[in-house]
Order: structure tokens, then sequence, then C-alpha cells
């Protein structure tokens, strides 16, 4: 690992735009960690966003000894194309919307307020599930890590931002094992830093591109792991 910075957005010089470079989340994990742990002084909560997120999320925050928690944060999709979105909403309701693009593809009021509506339900229903229902704490004067398996839109780990940033976060860090240059770099204008060891760019990106061993994960697996962690 050759790790540079360039204003506040760390990376991996040996990693720049390879396809492949993680065996699986575990390992992406365990190497942002690392990456993690050489550059921050410390931070008070890990939050990953699930599902893909949680392996990842759960080796960074072993390697800097922080709180960890799941923030479940959900696209807003396309009705026609449930692979893609359009913006994404929050625990608490909030929620933003990429407007030129939402009114380029057609979306009229009603489709976006139905997008909501229908996540908004997906993330009561992952809280019950993942978070026994619990609420979020406040996070007054904390550093918070957020952490997802790759960045590409960005429309959920901007919903993040917002999130833990209501919550009267004192710093938020962005860590994530691969990520779409563009959209790295809108998003550390928002962040205090910003670590993502396999930056790539280019007019298409997949998440999927920077493993060896891709798959969804699903509700029994993530509630595995989650157990394991708290015995």
């Amino acid at each position: 690992m050759k790790l540079s910075r360039r204003g506040n957005v760390v990376y991996d010089e040996e990693l720049l735009g390879k396809f492949h470079v993680f065996k699986d989340r575990f390992h992406a994990g365990e190497l942002l960690g690392e990456a993690c742990r050489s550059v921050l002084d410390g931070a008070d909560y890990v939050f990953a966003v699930p599902m893909g997120g949680v392996p990842v999320g759960l080796m960074v925050s072993k390697a800097l000894s922080s709180e960890f928690d799941i923030l479940i944060c959900r696209k807003l999709l396309i009705p026609w194309n449930r692979e893609a979105g359009f913006g994404a909403v929050s625990p608490d309701g909030s929620y933003f919307v990429d407007e030129a693009f939402a009114r380029s593809i057609g979306l009229s009021d009603h489709d976006i307020q139905e997008a909501v509506e229908e996540q908004l339900e997906e993330i009561r229903r992952r809280n019950e599930l993942l978070r026994r229902g619990r609420g979020y704490p406040s996070l007054e004067g904390l550093r918070v890590v957020l952490v997802d398996d790759g960045v590409a839109a960005g429309y959920t780990m901007t919903a993040a931002i917002e999130f833990v940033k209501s919550k009267k976060a004192r710093g938020v860090v962005i860590a994530t094992p691969t990520g779409c240059l563009d959209s790295l770099l809108r998003l550390s204008r928002s962040v205090d830093l910003m670590v993502c060891l396999n930056i790539r760019s280019g007019p298409w990106f997949a998440v999927a591109d920077a493993y060896q061993e891709w798959r969804d994960l699903d509700y029994e697996e993530v509630l595995n792991l989650l157990r394991e962690r708290e015995r």
C-alpha cells in the first residue's frame, strides 16, 4: 500500500485505475482499516451503509477500535429501472433529489414522492430487522467515519453525510475501498477527509469491478455478522 493525499482525499497510488484489486469485502475492509488507522488519530463511531458496507465497516471499526453501527440510507429508485437511482433518503425522512437528472428522465413530483415513501418503508423495515428498531444517538462533538463497499453516483453517501451532520457530528470522514473519481471529488467537499483506496475514472463505473468475489448480501448474513460482533 502506497498512500498519497491530494487535498482531503487519501488514496493508494498502487491501486489507481485498477480492477479486481480486492479478494472480497473483508479483504477490502482490512486494507481500508489499515489506511484509516494510518491517517486518522482515532474515531468515535464507524457507521456502515448496509448491506455491502457492513463487512467493510466492521473491519474498519476493528482497526480504529471505534463504536460500530449501521446507517440505513436508501437510494431513490427509478420506477422502470430498479438498478438506477436519482437521489436518496435518510432515516429521519429527509431526502435529496438530483433534480436535473430526475426532470431529464421525465419523473413527476408524484413519482418522486412515491419513491420516497417506498424507501422510507424499507428503512423502517430494515431498522426493525437489523437494529431492533432503535433510534440513532446524538453525535454531538463526535468524529464519525461513514463506510460503504464502494461509491458510484454517491447518492446514498450524500444522504448519510447530511444525516450525521444533522446529529451534530464534530467531524465526518468517508472511507470506502473503491469509488468513481467524479463522485468522490463532489463528496469530498462536504467532509473533513475522504479515504478511498481504489479510485477509477471513465464513462462507466461499477463497484463490483473492484472485487474478485462479488455478490449481494442477504439479511441473515448481515445479522450473523452483527451478532458475531456483539459476542
